[in-house]
């Protein structure tokens, strides 16, 4: 009984989740990216926000843009990206990826550090109605300068609101 529950259950989020993946429709988003989460060389505590916008050019593909803060031990990075995110329609799973530029400070006199992002991610869209869904994603920023030394992989949660 409890796996027809679930298979009915996943087959009722499935059908709601295609209409929002329709070309024309436009994304706003706020996330929470690592919150301690997350993995670098340098460790620490590290917590980070983000914001994004987006438009879906044709069913399950959507342009997006991206402007962040995060935070670790002391330093921020202020960054802007822009990328694409294909969603399967069926059952709400996404794959994006992009490009991203972040300026780093620790201030103090540090050196401030001028950084270009790959950015690969992959997560799943819970809908709570027709226009607002929690994301939750794995994602990988590979610092394509300083690969050894900024490049990082974590968890986030983004809400989205599609309209």
């Amino acid at each position: 009984m409890k796996k027809i529950f679930v298979a009915l259950l996943l087959a009722a989020i499935s059908l709601g989740a295609s209409a929002q993946f329709e070309k024309g429709t436009k994304y706003v988003n706020a996330s929470l990216t690592s919150f301690g989460l997350d993995y670098q060389k340098a460790g620490g505590f590290h917590l980070g926000f983000g914001a994004g916008a987006g438009y879906f050019i044709a069913d399950g593909w959507m342009l997006q843009g991206q402007l962040g803060w995060n935070h670790q031990d002391g330093a921020n990075e202020f960054s802007l990206g822009a990328g694409a995110r294909y969603c399967l329609q069926r059952n709400g799973i996404f794959f994006g990826g992009g490009l991203r530029y972040g300026l780093s400070s620790a201030g103090g006199g540090a050196p401030v550090a001028h950084n270009a992002y790959l950015t690969p991610e992959v997560g799943y869209c819970f809908y709570l109605n027709d226009h607002v869904s929690v994301e939750p994603a794995f994602y990988v920023d590979m610092c394509l300068n300083h690969f050894k030394d900024y490049t990082k992989f974590g968890l986030k949660v983004s809400f989205g609101y599609y309209f």
